[in-house]
């Protein structure tokens, strides 16, 4: 009984993990010219995926408290295969404006794009944390 027990735990487990998306988890964002960067959670929102701005650190490190904490950055993304996501949309802090975004997953690393009418341009990466 205790072996069924143990079993029924351990593919309960590998099932959840098995139904994540590969992009969930936090992530660390680009410096900014300040060196300030963010702590990115991705989870479900809906039937899409949302980033949503965790903790932010000032260019030394240190963790800055902001009213951006909390703040949807990403949001909308849909799964298109491959490690790719896109049909959502990106605000950037710096701009205070929203844009198209495309993000491709590379191991440890999210390529993040943003898009204005047909054009796109990579970013940079962030980091996955966690």
């Amino acid at each position: 009984m205790k072996r069924f027990a143990m079993a029924v735990c351990v593919a309960l487990c590998v099932a959840g993990a098995a139904g994540a998306d590969p992009i969930e988890g936090v992530w660390r964002t680009l410096s900014d010219d300040a060196g300030h960067y963010g702590y990115v959670r991705f989870a479900p929102c809906g039937a899409r995926i949302c980033g949503t701005l965790i903790k932010t650190f000032a260019g030394e490190g240190k963790e800055a408290i902001t009213s951006l904490v909390g703040r949807k950055v990403i949001w909308d993304m849909e799964a298109k295969g491959g490690g790719a996501y896109g049909g959502g949309k990106i605000w950037s802090y710096e701009e205070d404006r929203v844009y198209d975004s495309r993000l491709r997953l590379h191991g440890a690393a999210l390529e993040i794009s943003g898009c204005m009418v047909f054009v796109c341009q990579t970013v940079g990466d962030w980091i996955r944390v966690q």
